[in-house]
């Protein structure tokens, strides 16, 4: 309990995330911990807890190594549960290297969750939309019962019961994919998406909250550290959707309602959410020196032009570091161009002419 406390105000005065509060006993899921004096046994499939007679449990998963601290909880449909922090003694494993080929760029959606750089698409389940008629009946059923009242104790555990099986739906879906993409991928990209700013478009905010974006990213993160996986991210303000993936045509006329579009400088014809992963791969790797000159050369030269017009600045400045560009790759690109001087010296005075 003292190291939750510490934790809690470490996180305070750290992050200000708000100031510490106890639980209210009202909460459907109840916890506490138990630091020491309890043991498990795998044989009988019992818990020993302190001052208690053993309890018989379904004990999933045989662990290896010196348990830690336990913690007890009660889910709103009364259900008991106990996790074990346990210390192995295992060292994460070291990254594995990656290519090219072994990477894959994924572009996180509403209508699909997930759009991979190979084609495949991954249709979103949207459970929480698919329950919402009896979310509403049940939230009918307690805002007419009585405050304080048995009754609306009961209505509200039943609409507890229902949000639970909503998140136990989303939880299952996340992490047979998130496992599914970090086993057969040795890097996965990804863009950096600021969700808590896109909830505030109230026409999309229950939808975005549905797919939970963020809470599948971090299954990622951690089953990539499991694995040895590398997990590869690309800045917010990427124009991922707009550039043509094949030549690099950038359209800044397309809007969100259009799904397909022609490139009309080589005439491709995109799906909107596959052409944006593909670019998400190629931003990460070009970020990673993976790609060779040859490729990065159409990015380049569009990307050079296009801030160079912004913010009016000569094509050869030396000292592009010390100036202040709110995209970083406006800098990285130049720090390319110095490197591969020689490579693109042709086609950049042929741009400027």
């Amino acid at each position: 309990m003292t190291k939750q406390v510490e934790s809690a105000f470490t996180r305070f005065f750290r992050e200000k995330t708000g100031f510490p509060k106890f639980k209210s006993k009202k909460n459907p899921i109840q916890s506490f911990p138990v630091p020491q004096h309890y043991t498990v046994n795998f044989e009988t499939n019992t818990i020993k807890l302190p001052k208690i007679e053993p309890i018989k449990a379904v004990l999933h998963r045989k662990f290896e190594g010196e348990p830690k601290t336990a913690t007890v909880s009660r889910t709103c449909k009364g259900h008991y549960y106990i996790s074990i922090l346990v210390e192995d003694g295992k060292e994460l494993p070291v990254k594995e290297a990656f290519t090219e080929s072994t990477t894959v760029g994924i572009d996180v959606g509403i209508k699909d969750f997930a759009v991979l750089s190979t084609g495949e698409k991954v249709e979103n389940p949207k459970y929480l939309k698919n329950s919402l008629k009896r979310l509403k009946v049940l939230q009918k059923r307690v805002s007419r019962k009585q405050k304080g009242s048995k009754n609306r104790a009961k209505a509200k555990r039943r609409l507890a019961v229902l949000h639970d099986k909503i998140t136990n739906q989303r939880n299952d879906f996340q992490n047979k994919l998130s496992f599914r993409l970090v086993s057969e991928n040795q890097a996965v990209a990804l863009v950096t998406l600021n969700v808590k700013d896109m909830v505030k478009n109230h026409h999309l905010a229950q939808a975005i909250s549905d797919s939970a974006w963020s809470s599948f990213v971090t299954k990622l993160e951690y089953k990539a550290q499991w694995f040895g996986k590398t997990v590869l991210r690309i800045g917010q303000f990427e124009s991922s959707s707009k550039l043509c993936s094949v030549c690099g045509y950038h359209n800044k006329e397309l809007q969100l309602k259009d799904r397909e579009w022609i490139c009309p400088d080589c005439k491709t014809k995109h799906d909107r959410d596959i052409n944006a992963a593909i670019n998400i791969k190629k931003f990460a790797l070009i970020d990673q020196n993976l790609i060779h000159a040859s490729s990065v050369k159409e990015f380049f030269c569009l990307y050079a032009i296009d801030f160079r017009a912004k913010i009016n600045l000569k094509f050869r400045t030396p000292k592009l570091k010390s100036i202040s560009c709110s995209n970083f790759r406006f800098i990285y690109v130049f720090e390319i161009y110095h490197r591969n001087r020689a490579i693109y010296h042709d086609s950049l005075l042929t741009e400027d002419a």
